[in-house]
């Protein structure tokens, strides 16, 4: 399940996946890990961050905030 959510967040170029909650800091851990894959394509990559004692929405508000510029509607998805 996590592996095909990021593989989507990957070819719709999600800019940022925040993690929050308990175990969000190894579930970021495996994220990175689905993204790098290989190492041999450069063209894979999304930051990640992990939250785990922060209220949810202060992370929603950073996460709002990250690219402006770009427009992009913020989506909470849980799994």
């Amino acid at each position: 399940m996590l592996y095909g959510f990021v593989e989507q967040c990957l070819r719709d170029d999600v800019s940022l996946v925040a993690v929050v909650g308990p175990g969000c800091a190894r579930v970021e851990d495996i994220i990175d890990e689905i993204v790098v894959s290989d190492g041999s394509d450069a063209k894979r990559f999304l930051c990640t961050t992990s939250h785990p004692d922060e209220p949810f929405e202060d992370v929603l508000n950073m996460a709002k905030a990250w690219e402006p510029e770009h427009g992009q509607a913020v989506e909470e998805v849980r799994l």
